[in-house]
């Protein structure tokens, strides 16, 4: 875990890969920075970047409130195969079988079923995989994995999904996130090795 910004209300850190958004990594910001941790979003556990955690339950009610209301930018880069187009605007009708722990897109509505929004642009093609960066309107469980894949744009190594590389992990990360904070936007960025 790296910590990139802390205070009395939050803590930002990038989550590496194979720790627990949920129960692992508040544990670890508890230990090094003392006092009470509250989750306010959560990243799969094959998935790393930038998130926020609250310090205080006043905090974590302000962020909440943001998240519910669409005030937190949340913007991922993925390595995906094929060439997706330059830029686009996706909406689609996703469903989770849970017993599976896996999504589908479908075509109508029915019980269970949730509209799911993304925008994206394509930053690099390398011939058989490109660089794209998402800005999620929606935050649906495997939302990016499934809306890309689903249009045959798996993300590599995304193997749940479809793709066949050998890759330890699904080229999936959180880049960015900005949220209200202190009377002002607060906006924190990082890249993984693979897409700098």
């Amino acid at each position: 875990m790296r910590l990139l910004y802390s205070d009395g209300d939050i803590a930002v850190c990038v989550k590496p890969v194979g720790l627990d958004s949920e129960h692992a990594l508040p544990a670890a910001l508890k230990e090094a920075l003392g006092g009470e941790i509250y989750t306010v979003h959560r990243l799969d556990l094959n998935v790393g970047g930038v998130m926020v955690y609250a310090r205080s339950a006043r905090a974590a009610a302000e962020l909440s409130r943001a998240v519910r209301e669409g005030e937190m930018v949340k913007e991922y880069v993925a390595e995906v195969h094929g060439t997706p187009p330059e830029s686009g605007d996706w909406e689609d009708l996703l469903w989770k079988d849970a017993r599976k722990n896996k999504v589908f897109a479908v075509k109508r509505m029915r019980g269970g079923v949730k509209r799911a929004r993304l925008e994206f642009r394509r930053l690099r093609a390398y011939g058989a995989t490109s660089l794209v960066r998402v800005r999620l309107h929606t935050g649906r469980s495997h939302q990016i994995r499934v809306q890309f894949s689903s249009r045959g744009f798996p993300i590599v190594g995304d193997r749940k999904y479809g793709s066949r590389a050998e890759a330890e992990s699904p080229r999936l990360f959180s880049c960015l996130l900005a949220f209200p904070h202190g009377g002002k936007t607060a906006e924190f960025e990082a890249l993984p090795d693979w897409a700098e």
